[in-house]
């Protein structure tokens, strides 16, 4: 039985709807047709590569999680997935009850609608408007697309300007984890910064703060 089978297996009977695909090729084509609400995805696909098929996705869907399931050495390739706009990792060989967990944590925050704070649906600064209950972020009127892990942590740091955050602070209070690889808080803030500064290799907004994490910095009118 392959890993495939395994983990549909134990999807279904945790109550999920699985739809399952054999190469890079048919995950493409299940996830335009059943339009899933999470998508499990292995680095190591025949036809198409793991990797290709999560940037088609993210050039389709920026608000589908996607979790990625890879080997334990392909760091690599699991940061460049997470630069891709994937949410989640997995490395392999891992639990089956473990990645169920999981998958039911990164649905429930991917449902959360925090709701607004009194007297400010929006969160104005700068140029910049978060859009908390729609989800919805513009910069200077434009619109930007984020990934559901990517305008939570931009939405988390907005509310809290001039406070500074550990990465292990953000993984636990953004993805809800209490252990995790701190380096997908370091992608995620990467890719945040390639949209939301003017010049990312001298960001204004969220800055580093060394021997520490990231602080968001209000901006002048």
């Amino acid at each position: 039985m392959t890993v495939r089978d395994v983990v549909g297996r134990y999807l279904d009977r945790a109550g999920y709807r699985v739809a399952v695909a054999g190469d890079g090729e048919e995950a493409l084509h299940a996830f335009d047709d059943t339009s899933p609400d999470v998508v499990l995805l292995d680095l190591m696909l025949p036809r198409l590569g793991g990797l290709e098929v999560c940037r088609r996705m993210r050039r389709h869907a920026t608000d589908v999680p996607i979790i990625m399931l890879t080997a334990l050495g392909e760091e690599e390739d699991r940061v460049l997935g997470l630069e891709l706009g994937a949410d989640d990792y997995v490395v392999k060989p891992f639990s089956p009850r473990e990645l169920v967990l999981r998958v039911g944590a990164v649905l429930r925050r991917a449902r959360e609608r925090p709701a607004p704070e009194a007297g400010a649906r929006n969160l104005l600064d700068g140029g910049l408007e978060v859009d908390v209950a729609g989800r919805r972020v513009r910069l200077r009127g434009a619109p930007l697309a984020l990934t559901v892990r990517e305008f939570d942590l931009l939405a988390f740091l907005v509310r809290k300007p001039g406070q500074a955050f550990t990465r292990n602070e953000l993984l636990e209070h953004v993805w809800g984890w209490d252990f995790g690889d701190r380096s997908t808080v370091t992608v995620h803030v990467r890719r945040l910064r390639e949209k939301i500064e003017d010049d990312p290799t001298t960001p204004r907004r969220i800055a580093t703060v060394w021997g520490v994490g990231y602080r968001y910095d209000t901006q002048e009118p």
